[in-house]
């Protein structure tokens, strides 16, 4: 009897989930849609507010504050609440901003200091010789404060790009994404079985491949981050061994006033082994590591609600 009840459960579940997910997808089209006509600021700050508001009650609070709790053991537990609530307030904002993906970057190097968008010393240098080396090069990122921007200056000064990503699991809602991103953000390429060939082929032919590299991947190598093991995707460093280009990290860190400062790191060597080739679960581990000092600088700006350890 109770495996029959149980049967049932599931052909209803099955049954009911096109029509619910095909709810969840209009609703997340409507309101990228409608989004758009308010403006950014305000409607960020807006989104944090409900985030902060409904965040406490959901389960990745839980997730957030143990994450928190092992990686900060030396902070109080209000210090660990206080970068909850600004984590749940950067998750808000972050929603916000990217019905504005378009026009969030405004970056103008003859006026520097006039738009949302900053860069940090020695940025644009960097910036510029990779867009003029005639190779191509990895670019990693993490999801931290607005992980979506990276993606956006490479097409903004002619840079060629191409970005892997993952696609939502709701195909309306896969589909109202990818049309907020292919505005401006170069060449798209899904995490499938062909994405590495399609990265290794780009990079041959001079693209600057960007991905972000700071979950969990069970299928990958064993990292220390922040004093656990845990594992990392080590398809950064495969790309590297098969085609030899620069690899570099780049972040967004959030300002005060709506404003954001963009950071490319120096090139960071890969790790080899005694023949000279590429380590990979080495080269992965020194990627991982720029990660967490990034975190550590601001830890509040980074999406602590994902189990990054298992």
């Amino acid at each position: 009897m109770l495996r029959t009840l149980l049967r049932a459960r599931a052909l209803l579940r099955d049954a009911l989930k096109p029509a619910s997910e095909a709810v969840i997808g209009a609703a997340v089209v409507g309101l990228l849609k409608t989004t758009r006509y308010f403006d950014p600021a305000r409607t960020a700050s807006a989104f944090s507010r409900i985030t902060r508001g409904i965040g406490p009650w959901l389960p990745e609070q839980r997730i957030g504050r143990a994450n928190l709790k092992a990686a900060f053991p030396e902070k109080s537990d209000a210090e660990i609440e206080t970068i909850l609530s600004d984590v749940w307030d950067n998750l808000g904002r972050v929603a916000a901003e990217f019905a504005h993906l378009d026009k969030v970057w405004d970056f103008d190097p003859a006026r520097p200091g006039a738009g949302r968008i900053e860069l940090a010393p020695g940025t644009q240098t960097i910036f510029e010789q990779l867009r003029d080396d005639g190779k191509g090069a990895l670019i990693f990122a993490a999801h931290l404060a607005n992980w979506e921007l990276p993606a956006l200056a490479a097409p903004a000064y002619g840079m060629p790009s191409a970005v892997l990503f993952r696609r939502p699991n709701i195909a309306a809602a896969d589909r109202a994404i990818q049309d907020m991103r292919a505005v401006n953000m170069g060449e798209m390429v899904a995490t499938a079985a062909d994405a590495p060939l399609r990265l290794a082929h780009a990079l041959e032919a001079g693209v600057h491949v960007g991905m972000l590299v700071d979950q969990h991947f069970g299928r990958g190598v064993d990292v220390t981050f922040f004093g656990r093991r845990t594992k990392a995707n080590p398809l950064l460093a495969r790309l590297a061994r098969q085609v030899e280009v620069p690899i570099h990290g780049v972040r967004i860190i959030r300002l005060p006033g709506d404003r954001f400062r963009a950071e490319l790191s120096e090139e960071i060597p890969p790790a080899r082994d005694g023949a000279g080739r590429i380590d990979i679960a080495a080269t992965t581990q020194a990627v991982t590591s720029v990660i967490e000092g990034w975190v550590r600088e601001h830890p509040e700006q980074w999406l602590w609600l994902h189990r990054r350890w298992r």
